[in-house]
C-alpha cells in the first residue's frame, strides 16, 4: 500500500474551496497533460455522497478509465472518493477542509494499492507514488490559484459562491 499525505493553505472561504475540490469540471481543468475527461456519472457540476464519475484519461502514456464514487460526505469538511473501476487495486482519497484563519487548510489523503503482487508494491514504492503526489500537488496548486481569483466563477455548479462569497463563520 502507499500513502500520500499533503497539505495545502488557500486564501479563500471554506465551502468555496470544498465545493471547488468536488466540481467535476474544475477537476478536468486541474489535471494538465492526461487529457481527463468525464464520461459517465455525474460529468459536471458537483459531485454528491454516492455519485460516481468514470474519467477517461492518458496516464504514463497509457489511456485508462476510471470509475470513482464518492463514500463519504461532511459538507464543507469532509468527503472521500473511491475506486469503484479501474486500474488500481483500490484507492481511497480523503479530503479534509479547515478554517484557518481568513482561508482554509486542505489536507488530502491518498492510500492505494497496484495490481501485481510484489511487482505492484515495488512499481509503488519506486515510482507511482511519487507520480500520483506530483499529480495531487499540482491539482492543489492549480485550486489555490482559481480560489484565489475569480476563474472560480466560470464552472457550473458554484453560482451560489457568487451571491454569498464570504459565508458567515461555522460555529
Amino acid at each position: 500500500m502507499a500513502y500520500i499525505e499533503l497539505s495545502t493553505y488557500i486564501d479563500a472561504p471554506l465551502e468555496l474551496v470544498f465545493d471547488l475540490s468536488r466540481s467535476i469540471d474544475f477537476h478536468m481543468e486541474s489535471t494538465p497533460g492526461t487529457n481527463e475527461v468525464a464520461i459517465a456519472g455525474t460529468t459536471t457540476g458537483l459531485i454528491e455522497m454516492d455519485e460516481t464519475v468514470t474519467w477517461r484519461a492518458t496516464h504514463l502514456g497509457f489511456r485508462q478509465t476510471l470509475t470513482s464514487k464518492i463514500t463519504g460526505f461532511r459538507r464543507p469538511h469532509y468527503f472521500a472518493d473511491e475506486q469503484h473501476k479501474g486500474i488500481f487495486k483500490w484507492f481511497r482519497h480523503e479530503h479534509f477542509y479547515e478554517r484557518e484563519g481568513d482561508g482554509t487548510r486542505l489536507k488530502d489523503i491518498f492510500e492505494f494499492e497496484s495490481p501485481g503482487g510484489t511487482i505492484g508494491k515495488w512499481f509503488n514504492k519506486i515510482f507511482l507514488r511519487g507520480y500520483m503526489q506530483r499529480m495531487l500537488e499540482t491539482r492543489n496548486q492549480i485550486m489555490k490559484e482559481w480560489a484565489e481569483s475569480d476563474r472560480w466563477q466560470s464552472l457550473p455548479g458554484m453560482e451560489h459562491h457568487l451571491h454569498n462569497p464570504s459565508p458567515a463563520l461555522e460555529h
